[in-house]
């Protein structure tokens, strides 16, 4: 079985902090670059789960940086180099403290909610009658608050305004840009035979200027669904054969967790984690459209740090 890494301890030169998040280290560097190695580490419900999940972090960031190259014509980027598989290092930002959900299609924690009478979503109103999987007339953003632990709080525009989190005017041109990814993001989808569903994105400011930062249109910020055959199930009210992190969810969630104080995660047994590996990679291989080539695991740790070091001339 491959190894997986779910844990990094570097020192670099002009190295200010390091910054551990759910399943990304963040390096600071000379308060002007950030260092972000996506680890293998996987959450859901905001929780880290105990096992990392091999290949996870290369899918994350080779995706990322993908997307990245193929939307900054329609909003600047953070990413200035991807030295190692795992790494991207890019400009340090003041990040804005909202993440833009825009979604397409009702499903996930949307139809949870749906489900049980809720008709208003960050104030979006939501028509009667829709089922699970179904497409709405217009994309929707339904934005939350960027918690630094413990749970994102939905949120709606009116009071990210008010509360002057954003202010009006940055405001509305993140919904610009939200759209406007999303509609790139969803063309790009489907030329692989995909639907992108809903995703997240997080911007941030430098110099005055609004930057898109972290991760786009991956596994963990988004969800596809497979587009043949998604109307027969969507008609017959069968589950949409989907690649994103919510099959994850779905696991947890039958096997009785849901992150709630006193549950337990259920075990991961090597054949579990595995399966989520694979479906990890295929993912890249759907959405990018050519073969993942993984990246050796036996030094992970030696390889990333002295690549990092290279790029970083120290």
């Amino acid at each position: 079985m491959a190894k997986a890494l779910t844990n990094t301890e570097f020192h670099f030169k002009k190295q200010k902090s390091v910054y551990h998040g759910k399943v990304r280290d963040v390096y600071d560097i000379d308060n002007d670059k950030l260092v972000m190695v996506a680890t293998d580490r996987i959450s859901a419900f905001d929780v880290v789960l105990p096992k990392g999940i091999p290949f996870k972090g290369q899918v994350l960031n080779q995706i990322a940086a993908t997307f990245l190259d193929a939307t900054a014509d329609i909003v600047p980027n953070w990413k200035l180099a991807t030295p190692d598989p795992m790494v991207t290092v890019g400009l340090k930002c003041e990040g804005f403290r909202v993440e833009m959900i825009i979604r397409g299609y009702l499903t996930g924690s949307a139809w949870r909610e749906y489900k049980n009478g809720c008709r208003s979503l960050c104030g979006v109103t939501l028509p009667d009658g829709m089922r699970e999987n179904e497409k709405f007339p217009t994309p929707i953003i339904t934005p939350t608050t960027k918690a630094d632990e413990g749970h994102d709080e939905n949120i709606s525009k009116e009071e990210i305004i008010a509360q002057g989190i954003v202010s009006k005017e940055d405001y509305e041109q993140l919904e610009k840009y939200t759209y406007a990814l999303f509609e790139r993001g969803s063309q790009m989808a489907a030329e692989k035979g995909l639907i992108l569903v809903d995703t997240k994105y997080e911007f941030g400011k430098r110099d005055g200027k609004i930057y898109l930062i972290d991760e786009i249109h991956t596994p963990d910020s988004s969800r596809y669904f497979y587009a043949e055959g998604y109307q027969e199930k969507f008609e017959k009210g069968e589950p949409q054969k989907q690649l994103s992190k919510e099959f994850v969810r779905q696991w947890l969630i039958e096997n009785g967790f849901m992150g709630r104080e006193g549950e337990q995660v259920p075990e991961m047994s090597d054949e579990y984690v595995n399966s989520v590996s694979e479906r990890y990679i295929e993912l890249y291989e759907h959405i990018v459209g050519k073969p993942f080539v993984k990246g050796e695991t036996d030094h992970i740790d030696d390889r990333i740090k002295q690549n990092i070091k290279d790029y970083l001339g120290c």
